[in-house]
């Protein structure tokens, strides 16, 4: 295991437990990172015990959930293409894709399972279209949780469950930070991949946003990823690269570049 860093932050986590949680926020490609940061803590021994995404914090996050080592997902993440998350829809009014082809890559990877089944405590946001409130999904399908959860608006189609539709979590909470807490975390590391979508009410969600970054019970992890391409998939070991790098320095107390 690797030396331990006389900050005590790792230990400070470590001592959570239970009620330490990882939220994984939304950035297309640019959430690659999130693979950075989920390798160096479990190389510190911080494996979070509450994992909660949007959009691709979601995508990265469920395989975390579902028991695929940081590493595994970072083989994954690095060969990746577009139709391993979405197929041509029929009725390209309703987005260009649909998630289906992220149904299809659920099930080659061992299958679509519930939520409440997976090793690790799961959550995913979602916003819901009639109300523009974000939902936090923490039972059922997880592949209808994560389709809803990253299906942009003009990009991916709607996906209805239960009689709503829903679409990217983004839309509504870009990090999940309070969704965290609802599921009762105690100690939240937030992991910051793009700032908020540009929308009518992103004011109002970003200063409620820099106020949860703010609570003591927050740990904030900011890689450095501007001049990134957020969809492209041409950067991912580099992305990933910046979030091992954002991750050690909140680790040691030192400043990135």
């Amino acid at each position: 295991m690797t030396t331990r860093p006389e900050t005590g932050i790792v230990e400070d986590w470590c001592n959570a437990r239970d009620g330490l949680a990882i939220a994984l926020g939304g950035g297309g490609a640019l959430g690659a990172a999130h693979v950075g940061v989920l390798e160096v803590l479990n190389e510190y021994g911080v494996f979070p015990p509450i994992v909660v995404g949007t959009s691709a914090g979601a995508i990265i996050g469920g395989a975390y959930a579902a028991g695929l080592r940081p590493s595994s997902i970072g083989k994954l993440v690095r060969k990746a293409t577009w139709s391993d998350f979405g197929i041509l829809n029929r009725r390209p009014k309703l987005g260009v894709l649909d998630t289906k082809g992220l149904l299809s890559t659920i099930e080659e990877l061992g299958g679509d399972r519930l939520i409440e089944d997976l090793p690790v405590r799961f959550g995913a946001v979602a916003t819901d279209v009639k109300t523009r409130k974000a939902v936090l999904f923490t039972h059922g399908s997880i592949g209808t949780a994560l389709c809803a959860s990253i299906a942009v608006p003009g990009i991916f189609a709607p996906v209805k469950r239960d009689g709503k539709w829903y679409v990217d979590g983004g839309v509504a909470a870009n990090l999940p930070i309070q969704a965290a807490l609802d599921m009762g975390a105690i100690h939240i590391i937030g992991v910051r991949a793009c700032h908020e979508w540009d929308i009518l009410h992103s004011k109002q969600v970003e200063r409620e946003l820099a106020r949860l970054e703010e609570l003591p019970e927050v740990t904030m992890i900011r890689p450095a990823l501007e001049g990134y391409a957020q969809w492209s998939r041409k950067d991912v070991a580099q992305l990933i690269f910046r979030g091992r790098e954002a991750a050690e320095a909140v680790i040691w107390g030192v400043s990135t570049p």
